[in-house]
């Protein structure tokens, strides 16, 4: 069975290293085009946990394992920890150095994702259950899973902490909580991404300012702009997708988003979109075919590259792809671990992530391309 690298278009690719999280175990990964491990994060959960948690019995950790994952200039990793079998499933998040060591921990029940900051403040999602009774929102449940958006200082201390359940209850976009489904009144927003909106960003965006973040309520269908300064979600909307994950702004101000089950076709059922916010039009899109179908139901991840190229990280398949703007395959990379009767099961690939080498320290690059 195909694995590692089995597509590489060398004239069509975006070139660089690619950063990517496997669900067999708590790592980071870094590669070449052609696949070869450059370095690896690595660090159980168990080792970095403590009586301080707000997990208090966690998972083995053969059931946890890294998601979002970021690779810092100096060879540093951010890192957040989600376990399976459990709720809440997030664990929490970390910092290591480039030998795997603890330089922080965040143990509260982060999940999903994060972004930094050019100042180093890190805006994360938390998740805790509760029974607060929110007026004029009877059908959600009691106890529930309540999301909170959270800023890190650079060195992993909360800041700040919001809501985004009564954020969305308090603003004039309230309709979507009252849209939520039957089933999700226990979840209701299941918030899965999170982006902060830079200078530049800011720029091209017609619905956010700098400071600002861009949420993904995945259950309800919304795409938010949030305010983690006032906690006011200031802009949101619904589209054509289902079950979305990972809004990203684009250079030209339109949102680029993982599409679960927007594309209505057997076997082939998500596909990547782009669209204005302004006007709600879909300016791009990638699905798949019959020959290489395109499946992620609940996870995956895009980010355009430099050549405006993108990378898929489709979670489900076990797979991370670079698709062209016309929609070929210029990079496909299958994950190479399998486990199982026959070795019939493929890990997901949480997170993929494709980095320039010229942006790291030249001590953590030389270190590594030895």
């Amino acid at each position: 069975e195909a694995h590692g690298v089995t597509v590489h278009d060398a004239g069509r690719v975006s070139p660089g290293y690619t950063l990517y999280t496997s669900g067999d175990a708590a790592y980071a990964r870094l590669i070449t085009m052609d696949g070869r491990t450059l370095h690896e994060w690595h660090k159980p959960y168990s080792t970095v946990w403590n009586e301080q948690s707000a997990i208090e019995a966690p998972q083995p950790d053969d059931l946890i394992f890294m998601t979002k994952a970021r690779v810092m200039p100096n060879g540093d990793l951010l890192a957040i920890y989600e376990a399976a079998g459990d709720t809440p499933w997030g664990y929490g998040m970390v910092k290591l150095d480039r030998n795997s060591e603890l330089v922080w921990s965040y143990l509260e029940p982060v999940h999903h994702d994060f972004d930094v900051a050019p100042d180093g403040r890190i805006f994360t999602l938390t998740q805790e259950f509760t029974s607060e009774e929110i007026k004029g929102y009877n059908t959600l449940a009691r106890p529930r899973l309540d999301d909170f958006l959270v800023t890190l200082s650079p060195d992993g201390q909360e800041i700040r902490k919001i809501s985004l359940t009564r954020a969305l209850a308090q603003s004039r976009y309230n309709g979507f909580l009252h849209a939520a489904p039957a089933f999700s009144t226990e979840d209701p927003l299941h918030t899965n991404a999170v982006e902060y909106i830079d200078r530049a960003k800011a720029e091209r965006l017609a619905v956010g300012r700098e400071g600002q973040v861009v949420v993904s309520f995945r259950d309800i269908g919304v795409i938010a702009v949030v305010d983690p300064q006032t906690g006011t979600i200031e802009w949101a909307t619904r589209g054509p997708w289902v079950g979305q994950h990972d809004p990203s702004v684009l250079d030209n101000g339109d949102i680029l988003v993982f599409d679960n089950f927007g594309a209505f076709d057997k076997g082939n059922d998500s596909r990547i979109l782009a669209f204005d916010p302004k006007t709600m039009e879909v300016t791009w899109q990638y699905e798949g075919n019959a020959e290489r179908p395109f499946v992620s139901e609940i996870r995956g991840s895009t980010e355009r590259l430099a050549n405006g190229n993108t990378l898929i990280t489709e979670s489900d398949g076990g797979r991370l792809l670079e698709v062209t703007p016309d929609g070929a395959i210029a990079w496909e990379y299958v994950n190479p671990v399998r486990g199982g009767e026959g070795n019939r099961y493929i890990p997901v690939v949480s997170w993929g992530q494709r980095i320039i080498p010229e942006r790291l320290d030249p001590d953590f690059r030389d270190s590594i391309e030895r």
